[in-house]
């Protein structure tokens, strides 16, 4: 576990006030401006107890503190009602250093989720339709989720939610047996079942009577239709076929994957417990819950045909996975557009009478933008992701070749910068901002971007390798410039970076903290030379470089990104 000096500085502070250490821990801020102070406490609170003006508190705690500081802490400056702390660079730096050198790939993990079990829904692509850059979003922002829960000590399960049931099958089987061909279907596989979706859209226009031929087939197929069943999972086996090529490429796995069909039998005991519940009503031959009072429209549960729908699947779905794993959350990981669904639907299963419900949580994202705007399946112009790989890793290949044409295994890197960069470019920002595709700046070797981390990595793997030897524990006195000083306090600040993205179920906080790591060992690295001669002050040195490069493999692994050790 890294040393916790705020704790550490609330307990301390906590002697001469008339707070608890939580409460004064709380309270203790951490600039933006590391000039400014390392921490920072504000007295405006303790005005009215101590009767005093907060500039004086402050000025007093300054005071009793400075008598009396742990090694760590350098000074303690009153500055108006603020005292702010300042760290004694080489008791710090050494601190550090020591628990990054001994936690290995360990250091910013912890086991404080230990007994606490976490599922986390991801990617769920829709059967027999291309895996796209729309569940790009879904696939790497939920695998960070789980990565990062997983690195805290969680009992973690992904899972994979396969859009494998609804009209969309009506539809897929009508076209087929009127249009298809099995041979035509095994030789182009989902663009085959594209294609056919695709044409049934256009020939529904000119006849509707299509629709209720294909919503027959769904009623058919729930019924336990042999023919129907046995196409739709002939379009299923097809589907996950190029899935899996993706999933292997983007590194994703999954411990469980499941359709929406696997809940089929599950989901009239969900009708009949609401009914039972007093919470199901009829409208207009349908069967909903009315959720007016909870400003949302009402939650269908049965279409009037008695089909059922999104919500009914979803509800039996958590409730089959609360019987099964008593988890402490279950989050949602799909773009903005639904939210007012999993609002509705998880605002049913509270109304319900489950208390476990307060687990229950959607994880938003924006979706990417083009000059083209968005993309519909139903006219077929989408950017298939197996393309997107295939581009990004090209177009990185190109650079390499520019830049350093003679490196070993360029391909194998260029796949590794390139799907890197793809993610990095959607982790970089707040999860619920959409994303604007731009090849140029995604790909940019000196930009906040993928790349750059990786090659900062990279650079510090070349200057290991340079220096031939291990390094030993350093003196930290050699790091107290305010270059290395800087990635000392980033490398400290990492384990907290990596709680509160897991609080905020937000990855672009360890996305940027990447960022800025890597800007100021590059700051130090122009500045300060490594391999001096010096035998102290290169060892030290060298042992920075070695923990900013375990750092940000830790943190690019925890983004799903690999971490070359030559670029």
């Amino acid at each position: 576990m890294t040393t916790n000096f705020k704790h550490e500085l609330a307990e301390i502070l906590a002697k001469h006030i008339n707070l608890s250490v939580q409460e004064t821990e709380a309270a203790i801020e951490i600039p933006t401006d590391s000039r400014l102070g390392h921490f920072a406490f504000p007295c405006f609170s303790l005005a009215k107890v101590l009767r005093k003006a907060p500039p004086v508190i402050a000025a007093e705690l300054a005071e009793k503190i400075s008598q009396s500081r742990p090694a760590w802490l350098g000074q303690a400056v009153a500055t108006g009602p603020y005292v702010n702390f300042f760290f004694d660079r080489a008791a710090f730096t050494g601190a550090v250093l020591q628990e990054v050198s001994a936690q290995g790939e360990s250091y910013g993990g912890s086991r404080e989720g230990a007994g606490q079990t976490v599922l986390v829904e991801y990617s769920s692509p829709n059967i027999a339709k291309h895996f796209h850059i729309g569940h790009l979003g879904s696939t790497i922002i939920g695998k960070t989720l789980d990565n990062i829960f997983r690195f805290l000590g969680y009992d973690v399960t992904s899972l994979n939610h396969l859009g494998d049931w609804g009209t969309q099958f009506g539809k897929l089987i009508t076209a087929y047996l009127k249009w298809g061909s099995e041979e035509e279907i095994t030789k182009t596989e989902i663009s085959g079942l594209v294609k056919l979706y695709v044409q049934f859209h256009e020939e529904a226009d000119k006849d509707p009577s299509l629709n209720d031929e294909a919503r027959s087939w769904v009623v058919k197929m729930q019924d336990g239709d042999e023919e129907g069943l046995r196409i739709w999972k002939w379009f299923c086996d097809l589907s996950m076929k190029e899935y899996q090529r993706i999933y292997d490429r983007l590194n994703v796995s999954f411990d469980l994957i499941r359709g929406e069909s696997y809940y089929n039998g599950k989901m009239e005991a969900i009708a009949e417990e609401l009914q039972e519940k007093g919470l199901l009503i009829e409208s207009d031959g349908a069967k909903i819950v009315d959720l007016e009072a909870h400003g949302m429209p009402p939650c269908l549960i049965l279409r009037s045909d008695g089909g059922t729908l999104y919500p009914t699947r979803d509800i039996a779905a958590a409730l089959d996975r609360y019987n099964t794993f008593k988890f402490h959350k279950n989050l949602y990981v799909t773009g903005n557009e639904q939210s007012l669904h999993f609002a509705q639907w998880m605002k049913v299963v509270e109304l319900m009478g489950y208390d476990w419900a307060k687990g229950l949580e959607h994880i938003p994202y924006g979706m990417y933008l083009f000059e083209s705007g968005k993309m519909s399946t139903r006219r077929g112009d989408v950017i298939k992701m197996e393309d997107l790989l295939d581009e990004a890793t090209a177009k990185t290949l190109a650079i390499i070749n520019e830049k350093n044409p003679s490196l070993e295994n360029k391909e194998t890197v260029a796949e590794q910068v390139g799907v890197g960069a793809l993610k990095f470019n959607k982790l970089y920002n707040s999860r619920a901002k959409d994303t604007m595709f731009d090849w140029d700046r995604m790909l940019n070797f000196e930009g906040e971007t993928g790349p750059y981390v990786q090659y900062t990595h990279a650079r510090a793997c070349s200057v290991l390798r340079k220096a031939g030897i291990t390094p030993t524990t350093p003196d930290p006195a050699s790091l107290t410039e305010d270059e290395p000083f800087e990635v000392t306090r980033l490398l400290y600040s990492f384990p907290d970076k990596i709680r509160d993205a897991a609080v905020k179920y937000e990855p672009f906080i360890i996305a940027r903290h990447m960022v800025a790591l890597a800007q100021a060992y590059n700051a130090f690295y122009h500045k300060h030379q490594i391999l001096c001669d010096n035998e102290q002050t290169r060892n030290a040195r060298l042992s920075l470089t070695n923990a900013t490069r375990q750092v940000l493999k830790t943190g690019l692994a925890l983004l799903g990104i690999d971490a070359p050790v030559v670029m």
